[in-house]
């Protein structure tokens, strides 16, 4: 583990893993009349976890490091309130919604880093 991610935390991972959802979910929208496309998501909080978890245990080099959890185990399929006649899980207005939440989530994440950043800097300028 760098200095840089030691001073960042877990956010610089948070942001990474906020963009993998956003994607995804931008994926379920353009395949929203794909037949037989099945809508996915990330598991946020339960990737979050894993990765507090594994942090925990990494006392030895053969451990998994902090960066190296990715998705793994997050992604899963969502279950549609309603299924269309071809097979497609894909609900829009559900995917939209998700969708501007990660977005909002995602810039509160890079926010708080700029922030971090900017404090980092000015200490290393000495004001």
């Amino acid at each position: 583990m760098n200095v840089l991610d030691k001073a960042l935390g877990l956010h610089g991972q948070a942001l990474g893993l906020r963009s993998q959802r956003m994607e995804l979910l931008a994926r379920n929208i353009a395949n929203s009349d794909t037949p037989n496309f099945k809508a996915r998501d990330i598991d946020f909080k339960q990737v979050m976890q894993k990765t507090q978890d594994t942090s925990m245990v990494t006392t030895q080099a053969g451990h998994i490091a902090e960066g190296d959890v990715g998705t793994a185990g997050g992604v899963k399929y969502r279950t549609p309130f309603n299924t269309a006649f071809d097979g497609n899980t894909v609900e829009l207005n559900v995917e939209q919604a998700k969708y501007g939440k990660s977005a909002a989530d995602y810039q509160a994440t890079l926010n708080f880093l700029e922030q971090r950043v900017s404090g980092i800097r000015k200490a290393l300028r000495g004001e």
